[in-house]
């Protein structure tokens, strides 16, 4: 039986963007794949790379974020020229839209809060008439923006099977169908076994998303996630009309409308229903009327993987060493740093230390 330097639990933009980095830094890694039966979040995934905003009020987390944006060209111009396809990566600069005075307010207070955390990124406000020149199709009820020039959009499909043929390409293995039902911790390493076979490594990262948090306590982890319902609605291809990413509307590169998306806290239920999709839309006529005319063609859900703070979580096991957690909710933004800097290290057997805060010690209560 072949002998791994790592095995990733879990295919999804995590897990395959830290396995494709661990395996172009020169580890012999195996990527072990549930399916499409899994709750792939990147299904549903808007697809943005976005910043501003990010991590308001949690400055290591902010920082982590700001790195991942700002890396991002570098990751994707390695990983487009490792594939013979486009993943669909802009970076035109991203608006969050705002429908009332009180919610440009907010958008300034997030900037300030931004400024006091320490966050390098330039964020600024758009009155109305700045938001016609730059778009002149807005609705009346958009009274303003805010603009950050490092927010971008990727396809999330593209770039999931991008990460998963640059793996194999360079050496990997990837095993589609391979559900892990359990860990074995070795002498030598781990086994992670499943109905049909098992696979053995010097080290395993659990990335595995909503699945983790049942395996984890196998290599002595706490991966505490839970689902995040989102829904979004794809309309007909229509005239490109929307260079920029924004908070609720995006128009891809072949031409459809993503109008998205909500926060449900349903549970397992990765369904969809009509009256919010109708928010959706309602919403997205209000920001673009010309999109009330536009055709519906699907809509979908499905789940986010949400930690109690929305933080992610990297941790390497204290009773096993060699066993990690990597869990987050911004699978696209962070997918840049996963790639590029994580999965190196643990190419290295080891997490870069300045993720330290990013533990779930961070959950533990202690009553005194």
């Amino acid at each position: 039986m072949e002998a791994f330097d790592l095995i990733v639990v879990g295919g999804g933009l995590v897990g395959s963007a830290l396995a494709w980095g661990a395996q172009t830094a020169g580890a012999n890694v195996v990527l072990l794949d549930e399916g499409d039966q899994a709750h792939r979040a990147a299904r549903g995934n808007f697809g943005l790379v976005w910043l501003q905003g990010k991590g308001v009020g949690t400055p290591a987390y902010m920082q982590w974020s700001l790195h991942a944006g700002r890396i991002w060209p570098e990751f994707a111009a390695r990983l487009s020229n490792a594939v013979s396809f486009d993943i669909g990566w802009r970076q035109p600069g991203g608006l969050q839209f705002c429908l009332s005075a009180a919610e440009l307010d907010k958008r300034r207070d997030v900037i300030a809060r931004t400024q006091a955390d320490g966050g390098d990124i330039d964020i600024s406000i758009l009155d109305r008439a700045d938001l016609r020149d730059l778009l002149p199709g807005i609705g009346g009820d958009v009274v303003g923006a805010s603009f950050s020039s490092l927010d971008g959009h990727v396809n999330p499909l593209y770039l999931l099977r991008a990460l998963q043929q640059g793996l194999q390409d360079a050496g990997g293995r990837y095993r589609p169908g391979f559900r892990v039902e359990h860990i074995d911790a070795e002498r030598d390493g781990f086994k992670a076994v499943s109905r049909t076979g098992s696979v053995t490594g010097k080290r395993i990262a659990l990335t595995a998303g909503l699945g983790a948090a049942s395996l984890a306590p196998h290599v002595g982890l706490s991966m505490p996630v839970k689902p995040e319902r989102g829904q979004i609605v794809v309309t007909e291809r229509v005239k490109p009309f929307l260079p920029y990413a924004t908070n609720c509307i995006r128009q891809t590169v072949e031409g459809t409308v993503l109008l998205g998306s909500s926060h449900e806290d349903r549970g397992f239920d990765d369904g969809t229903d009509v009256p919010t999709a109708a928010m959706l839309c309602r919403t997205a006529a209000r920001v673009f009327p010309a999109l009330a005319e536009a055709t519906v063609v699907r809509s979908w859900g499905s789940l986010r993987v949400m930690t109690p703070d929305g933080r992610p979580i990297y941790e390497e096991s204290t009773l096993f060493p060699g066993a990690f957690a990597v869990t987050c909710h911004s699978g696209v933004t962070l997918a840049s740093v996963h790639a590029l800097e994580i999965g190196p290290s643990l190419a290295k057997g080891r997490l870069p230390e300045h993720l330290s805060s990013f533990t779930s010690g961070r959950f533990d209560v202690h009553q005194g």
